[in-house]
């Protein structure tokens, strides 16, 4: 399994995985989420049919399978992932969740007695 590097962006409101991913087509990926928090990038590249009369002479892409496995922050919304594969460049988006509200003190009525 071939180790596909990767660029990991945070932004205000979203978290974007950036995978080169030169000749393979969206059909060759596969994007998923394991464990509620385990992003994962998976595939295949495959090597170009062989024409009769023609050899390598130098092989330096890698070809077979590949994964990527990112743990995702605990305010990362799994519902909210897109991923576009344009120009060989994988990007994959992870939303935030929003902040938690803050809580508001409760007030205690005191009573006489």
């Amino acid at each position: 399994m071939a180790a596909t590097p990767a660029d990991v962006k945070e932004y205000p409101n979203s978290y974007v995985f950036i995978v080169g991913m030169p000749g393979l087509k969206s059909g060759d990926i596969k994007v998923q989420v394991e464990d509620d928090n385990v992003l994962v990038i998976s595939g295949e590249r495959n090597r170009e049919e062989e024409k009769e009369g023609v050899k390598y002479v130098r092989m330096e892409r890698r070809i077979g399978k590949f994964m990527r496995k990112f743990a995702l922050p605990e305010n990362a919304n799994t519902d909210k992932i897109s991923a576009i594969c344009q120009d060989g460049v994988l990007t994959v988006t992870v939303e935030k969740l929003p902040p938690p509200e803050p809580k508001k003190p409760k007030t205690i009525q005191v009573q006489v007695a």
